[in-house]
């Protein structure tokens, strides 16, 4: 960052001299301005890979297509699922294949052309479009076709029932006028979308690797919003320097704050903070179950009883992660206690899995993990992990590598294991789909995919009760017990720090900050 490095003793020092005027001299004025006014300043690790909603990939930095961007239906902070463009939550039919949508009649993109049902149609077809290779075309392919019924009217057509479709819209999709692709081309979504979406913000600024600037949109359809007249995101892989950011008052909100640290941070005067729980996301050991010595079941069934998730809850984590053995927090309805309680801490039993393993005298692996905190900071987690490891007599190395990086090598098939943090719309499906069934996303970086969990993915695809998908979803949770296709450390709480003139911010169980109503008293 412009050759600005803050250490945690710097750190320190600057926590107990407040105020701390003058800490980042040396930045370019105009990049790295000190919050004020009416500009909201926001602090997180990750740079977006694009600014396209449907090619986006990492959780943080969509923050800022979010504010571009919008959808029919959204999940609020609380992940309650909540009409945005469409006035109401669609009708669905009986057969539950057919979703119909009354559109808002005072929706404008930010190049003022009014929104219409033309350009919803527009936007699921381009982004189905199979010569565009949209990232998250896989999620939203069970959409047969999309029908208008005049100017305010749409009709979602799937070709089988597919419940979930609706929670992948907040992240994943968005709308823009019809014709705009090809208008102005797929470079221009990802890199500056001036004008075409229809959120509070307005594309202005890209320093790569700085900053994205947002600037008020004058003409949105909820004229109480925004509160800001700009939005800074900036990029600050390091977690010193965001807690130094805030400090300084060059930031107003910042991310994936360090849990070490926040505790006493929001506590202190002048700053606030909250930790909530979340029902999508994954901290887990991903491992190649088609790459020695993960090919052995046993060999997994050991790393799963060698893990003692309460300590690295405790020592590594410092609360902001909540244990579980198995992909269902213990607060979500999916969350079976037999299923879970198959899977526990016992060195010795880990042993004696790894004896009856055809890897029995040569248990090796690398792990690699991101080195800039992707929503949480996994190092202390791995070298703890790799020490109880070592103890039940599987050696594990620690490479550190960039998140994108990681995924994109994770996807190809050519990493060993992956300690990662997965985030999904607050829903079982998506995460579970992703990995374990065939010619998905992650299904390469699993090896793994069980005929059986495809087949009981499809029965909670047809199904919206949660009564019914219980028991679908037990049976999902008890394969996956026997499997261990994956060790499981826990379920990532979200957590953001921010300074007292902040007003309307809630933490997202979402885990991506929604800045929409937040202003900043004087």
């Amino acid at each position: 960052m412009s050759g600005f490095v803050i250490t945690r003793r710097m750190l320190m020092q600057v926590a107990a001299t407040l105020p701390a005027a003058g800490l980042l001299t040396g930045f370019d004025d105009t990049a790295w301005a000190q919050s004020s006014g009416k500009t909201l300043t926001l602090a997180i690790p990750n740079s977006p890979n694009t600014l396209d909603p449907i090619n986006a990939v990492l959780q943080d930095p969509m923050v800022i297509n979010q504010c571009i961007f919008e959808n029919l239906v959204e999940y609020d902070v609380d992940g309650v699922l909540r009409p945005q463009l469409a006035r109401a939550l669609p009708e669905i039919s009986a057969d539950k294949l057919t979703y119909t949508f009354d559109l808002r009649d005072d929706v404008q993109f930010q190049n003022g052309q009014p929104m219409t049902s033309e350009d919803v149609k527009y936007s699921f077809e381009s982004m189905l479009d199979k010569k565009r290779n949209a990232a998250r075309r896989v999620i939203f392919e069970k959409i047969a076709r999309v029908e208008t019924d005049g100017p305010h009217r749409v009709h979602v057509i799937l070709s089988e029932p597919y419940a979930p479709w609706l929670n992948f819209l907040t992240k994943y999709m968005g709308i823009w006028p019809a014709g705009s692709r090809e208008r102005y081309g797929d470079d221009y979504f990802k890199m500056k979308p001036v004008g075409i979406g229809t959120g509070p913000g307005i594309f202005e600024e890209w320093r790569p690797n700085q900053s994205v600037t947002l600037k008020r949109n004058p003409n949105y359809w909820d004229k109480s919003l925004p509160k800001w007249e700009r939005l800074v995101v900036k990029f600050v892989p390091e977690d010193a320097t965001r807690t130094a950011y805030l400090l300084a008052r060059q930031a107003d909100i910042i991310g994936a704050p360090a849990p070490r640290d926040f505790a006493s941070l929001s506590k202190r005067s002048g700053l606030a903070g909250e930790v909530r729980s979340t029902f999508g996301g994954w901290s887990t050991l991903m491992m190649n179950n088609a790459k020695p010595p993960f090919d052995d079941i046993n060999v997994r069934r050991a790393v799963n009883w060698a893990i003692d998730r309460q300590k690295l809850a405790q020592y590594a984590f410092f609360g902001m992660v909540d244990p579980c053995t198995l992909p269902a927090p213990r607060q979500a309805w999916w969350y079976d206690a037999e299923a879970d309680g198959s899977i526990g801490y016992d060195p010795e039993k880990a042993k004696g899995f790894l004896a009856q393993s055809k890897h029995a005298t040569d248990a090796a692996f690398e792990m690699t993990l991101p080195a800039t905190p992707y929503l949480l900071d996994l190092k202390d987690a791995a070298v703890a992990i790799q020490s109880q490891l070592q103890a039940v007599g599987i050696r594990c190395t620690l490479k550190m590598t960039e998140p994108l990086v990681a995924l994109g090598q994770a996807k190809k098939g050519e990493l060993q294991a992956l300690l990662m943090n997965l985030t999904s719309p607050g829903e079982p499906t998506y995460l579970l789909g992703q990995n374990f069934t065939e010619n998905q996303p992650y299904s390469k970086v699993s090896g793994y995919a069980a005929p059986e969990i495809a087949d009981l993915l499809k029965q909670a695809y047809a199904e919206n009760d949660q009564a019914a998908l219980k028991p679908i979803y037990a049976k999902i949770l008890k394969k996956i017990a026997d499997d261990c296709p994956y060790a499981w450390l826990g379920f990532l709480n979200a957590a953001n720090l921010w300074r007292g003139n902040v007003t309307d911010f809630r933490v997202n169980q979402g885990i991506t900050m929604d800045v929409r109503s937040v202003g900043l008293k004087a």
